[in-house]
């Protein structure tokens, strides 16, 4: 039998959201950001979104 993960969802802290946001601003990168705060990128990228930040690291 494949043995399955269980999947954890944390719940957004205002220090999480803070620090992507500051992070987002000095255009570090969404792999960086994801690891920063101990989740995925892909987590990371939809809550951006959610809130309207933008990860571009373009200039």
């Amino acid at each position: 039998m494949a043995r399955t993960k269980k999947i954890v969802r944390r719940e957004w802290t205002k220090e999480d959201v803070r620090q992507m946001k500051t992070m987002a601003k000095a255009k570090d990168g969404v792999t960086k950001i994801a690891k920063s705060l101990k989740r995925t990128p892909g987590a990371t990228s939809v809550m951006a979104a959610k809130l309207g930040i933008s990860l571009s690291m373009r200039a």
